[in-house]
């Protein structure tokens, strides 16, 4: 009886893992934002914002979530073939987790969790892991730059680069078949087998690498978007400046080393982008640049423990 009742618990725990998983990162993240800045002063500071604005900034952001979640649908399609929710669950604790744990640590539950819930092998995981992770920060650089290139005097020569450095995946992408050959000749033989896996992470063909790029330039641009609208509304100055400061906030949320959930690090990386494109460097300005930015980085915690929400109320049926 009592090995019966074993055993009915853990096909439980078997198919409530992901929500558990989930529960547990939003309730982890409730302590953690009441224990640095406090929910009451958290909303305190959304209401002088107006809750109107914060609610439209947290509905795109989720939307986001959603255009992120299709690009590894996608990218995966016969692993995730009619199971859109359970991956849209995924992907959010992937997220959350991602936020919390220093040092990207939590870029490990990906290949982990795409294991456990669709069988997909840990290097072929880890490997599109990577060729996401590296067209994120392509899309955000390469948008970046049109900042550089609009302020350039030698406009043609400097949009002639910026369109090389725009197609350089595609480039690096049409050498992957020369590439992994040479791989293939030089490893010894244990571990082909390991190529071959890292080799079915990566999009299969070119249609296939332009729908990972395309969902991938229209996740950061509605993203950074969003950002630079918030940032207007709290008062950085010009719109420039508000667009400079969602780039460097989210570029520092790509980068190897960021805080546990960013605290610090992302709202310094909002002030030295707005900086960088333009805001005003005086006391005043300086004093309203860090109230936003602090503001902007509390939405996107926001957006990340909503999303988590609505991935456990859209949960599949078992």
């Amino acid at each position: 009886m009592n090995s019966d009742w074993q055993l009915g618990r853990r096909a439980w725990l078997a198919r409530n893992r992901m929500a558990l998983i989930s529960g547990a990162a939003i309730a982890a993240y409730a302590v953690f934002v009441e224990w640095v800045w406090g929910w009451s002063v958290l909303l305190q500071q959304w209401a002088n914002i107006g809750f109107s604005s914060v609610l439209a900034a947290l509905g795109l952001l989720i939307a986001t979530y959603f255009v992120r979640c299709y690009r590894i649908y996608d990218y995966f399609p016969e692993q995730t073939a009619g199971k859109f929710l359970a991956l849209f669950r995924v992907t959010q604790v992937h997220n959350l987790l991602n936020i919390m744990l220093p040092f990207r640590a939590g870029e490990t539950s990906f290949p982990l969790l795409m294991r456990a819930e669709f069988g997909v092998p840990l290097l072929r995981g880890t490997s599109a892991l990577l060729v996401m992770r590296l067209l994120d920060l392509h899309a955000l650089l390469t948008v970046a730059a049109i900042g550089l290139v609009i302020g350039r005097s030698n406009q043609m020569v400097a949009w002639l680069l910026w369109t090389t450095a725009f197609f350089s995946p595609l480039a690096f992408f049409l050498l992957k078949a020369r590439i992994l050959r040479l791989v293939r000749r030089v490893a010894p033989a244990p571990l082909v087998p390991h190529v071959d896996e890292i080799e079915a992470g990566l999009p299969e063909h070119v249609p296939a690498f332009l729908r990972a790029s395309a969902m991938t330039m229209l996740n950061w641009g509605v993203k950074v978007a969003v950002l630079a609208w918030v940032l207007a509304i709290m008062g950085v100055a010009p719109l420039a400046a508000a667009f400079g400061g969602a780039l460097g906030g989210e570029l520092s949320s790509v980068l190897p080393v960021h805080a546990p959930a960013g605290v610090g690090t992302y709202a310094a990386a909002i002030v030295a982008g707005a900086v960088a494109f333009g805001a005003s460097g005086g006391k005043a300005a300086l004093e309203i640049l860090g109230r936003a930015s602090v503001n902007a980085h509390l939405i996107i915690i926001a957006s990340a423990v909503a999303g988590t929400l609505l991935s456990l109320v859209l949960r599949p049926k078992a």
